[in-house]
């Protein structure tokens, strides 16, 4: 029984199997979001400490500063989920198509 070579769509190469899937990486939507709230958190922590803390519109509370802090954490509760539950994404096939039925 002669042996089948090996399906190919790039020279030298063997197909790229639609099973095959990767980490979206940075182009995670809970990456850029995290690291945005993470962002403005830090600004807001430096002008809630350094910055004039006017306490007598918000009632003896330092806004920026708590405001700061929350946003650290839920921006960093962002990057944990995207790092401890990273999406996977199928590898596309050379055609720009990722798999299915041909028509």
């Amino acid at each position: 029984m002669p042996e089948k070579p090996e399906l190919t769509n790039r020279p030298g190469r063997p197909i790229r199997r639609p099973d095959r899937r990767h980490k979206a990486g940075a182009l995670d939507i809970r990456n850029i979001i995290g690291g945005l709230l993470a962002t403005y958190g830090v600004i807001l922590v430096v002008t809630g400490l350094f910055g004039d803390a006017d306490t007598d519109k918000t009632g003896g509370v330092n806004a920026n500063l708590w405001a700061g802090v929350a946003l650290l954490v839920v921006g960093g509760g962002f990057l944990l989920w995207a790092w401890l539950k990273p999406v996977l994404v199928p590898e596309t096939t050379g055609s720009g198509q990722s798999g299915g039925t041909a028509e």
